[in-house]
């Protein structure tokens, strides 16, 4: 059941065969059975079955709300959510209640969807593994070495998360940083979730995981209720299991927001994706600088493949050039620390959040709650972001990045207004590592290591979309990219279903796993 789409589910629900509280109820049991992946850090059970409930009445009544009515979804913690602590994975905002809803939360419950629950995180969102969060790493589901029965009183501190079994690193990481929300789908604990991607932070988990993650246009989307990590490049990001379920959600989330000015004003319909599709007028731009050192042998032939696809299929596959993305990695990492820098200036320890004991001083209470408040990653972009604003340092580093992100974004347009359609990358230059191998290597080389493919996107604003593809040599997922124009979201959704049509991403063997992991436990 946990392993059907949207449709599926949404036919069951109309014609009586399952009831929106039933369905909430699996997704709850299998949250709590794979407690031990860690990708859930709070579950809003007796809400979310009132919720179900509530959805399960409209529909005797002759009044369902839609598609989406009765759905679960769950929430990436750093959306706020009102009256439900929101952390940001961080000891800063442990405690924290928000007294309003984000945007794009609000507008999938007034569709009927009923939140199930806040997913884990890189701490504020900076990290590519969501390993860097209070509540401990999350695990990747693929080829987990699950031990033991599942424990009803299972613990998300830290301290618990250490004593499961793992100090060896023996399992994936799901990436980051939203591998919590990407995990709830990849388990079927969730139908849909929301990430928030500013560099790659939604398409690279669902890579990871097998799943579809999409990126909108910026300002497609509302940023209101996302607590911001880099305001000109967060996007609300969409994780489900197919392209379909992605454009469903983005129908009931997209369009212009008055709380929030980067959305664009021009109105928004939703759409639904044809089940016939043809690519034998499109021309897919296979960018040359994303054939990358380090790529593995896997990724090189599951792109390789997805090309033949394309061009067998009568679509014109041609190679093209976007001669910045070799400074994008630079320009990306100025720009974010900048606006980090910025944004968490906020969290001094007097209006909410984590407060130190410190009474000598106000300052002396602002430098101690934010030593202790943030981990050692937030505090070296705060670091860096500050020494890039320094008067001395502003027109050589930050002036020049924005130039920089100018010329990538100009990049992207010429190949576009050249006649090509749609960009067919690699997503991650591999599939997941091991939590073991992943640590060894130091935090800012790890994400300019695993952004590398993803983060040009975001400079750009462009729209983006991870399709599972295969799976690797090691059994575990392989995902590819496609990058569309601005605000053609709906042509790159479409080229996207079609994708996955061909490839068939063979899903079902991880659900069989899950089923029978769940009959023995």
């Amino acid at each position: 059941m946990l392993g059907l789409n949207l449709r599926q589910i949404a036919t069951k629900l109309q014609n009586g065969s399952l009831s929106a509280e039933e369905l909430c109820s699996r997704c709850y049991a299998r949250a709590k059975k794979l407690s031990e992946l860690n990708a859930f850090v709070t579950m809003t059970y007796e809400q979310g079955l009132q919720e179900a409930k509530q959805s399960d009445q409209r529909r005797k009544q002759g009044a369902s709300l839609g598609m989406l009515d009765g759905v679960p979804f769950a929430v990436k913690d750093n959306f706020s959510t009102k009256g439900i602590e929101t952390t940001c994975a961080s000891r800063m905002l442990v405690g924290y209640v928000p007294p309003y809803t984000a945007t794009v939360v609000q507008r999938l419950q007034d569709k009927g969807a009923v939140m199930i629950g806040k997913t884990n995180l890189d701490e504020f969102a900076m990290g590519s593994g969501s390993v860097e969060s209070v509540h401990g790493p999350v695990r990747n589901v693929w080829r987990y070495p699950f031990r033991g029965a599942a424990n009803d009183n299972h613990s998300n501190s830290k301290e618990a998360i250490q004593t499961d079994g793992d100090e060896d690193g023996d399992w994936f990481v799901a990436g980051g940083s939203s591998g919590g929300s990407a995990m709830a789908v990849t388990t079927g604990a969730s139908l849909v979730a929301f990430g928030s991607d500013t560099g790659g932070s939604a398409r690279n988990p669902a890579s990871y995981c097998g799943i579809v993650g999409l990126k909108p246009t910026y300002g497609v989307v509302s940023r209101h209720g996302l607590i911001p990590l880099v305001n000109s490049l967060d996007v609300p990001a969409v994780l489900t299991k197919t392209v379909d379920d992605a454009a469903t959600v983005l129908g009931a989330i997209g369009g212009h927001d008055p709380l929030d000015s980067t959305t664009v004003t021009d109105s928004f319909d939703p759409f639904t994706l044809p089940d016939e599709i043809s690519v034998k007028d499109l021309t897919i731009g296979i960018p040359k600088e994303y054939h990358t050192p380090g790529m593995s042998s896997d990724v090189l032939q599951a792109w390789s493949k997805a090309a033949d696809l394309f061009e067998n299929a009568g679509a014109k596959v041609i190679p093209v050039s976007l001669p910045h993305t070799q400074f994008s990695i630079v320009c990306y990492s100025v720009i974010c620390a900048t606006e980090v820098a910025s944004n968490m200036a906020r969290y001094d320890g007097i209006e909410y959040g984590y407060r130190d004991k410190e009474t000598s001083s106000t300052e002396a209470l602002y430098a101690a709650t934010r030593w202790e408040g943030f981990n050692d990653v937030v505090k070296g972009r705060i670091l860096a972001g500050n020494y890039f604003l320094l008067k001395r340092n502003y027109d050589h580093q930050f002036q020049q990045a924005m130039k920089v992100r100018r010329l990538i974004a100009e990049d992207f347009q010429k190949v576009y207004d050249s006649g090509v359609d749609v960009l067919l990358t690699p997503t991650t230059l591999s599939d997941a590592i091991k939590y073991r191998q992943f640590a060894a290597i130091d935090h800012r080389a790890q994400s300019e290591q695993q952004d590398v493919l993803t983060q040009p996107i975001n400079l750009a604003g462009v729209p983006a979309i991870n399709v599972p593809i295969t799976l690797s040599s090691h059994s575990l997922p392989i995902g590819l990219q496609l990058i569309g124009q601005n605000f053609q979201d709906r042509q790159l959704l479409t080229v996207a279903k079609w994708l996955e049509q061909q490839v068939q991403f063979p899903r079902h063997i991880l659900e069989e796993q899950l089923s029978a992991l769940e009959s023995t436990r």
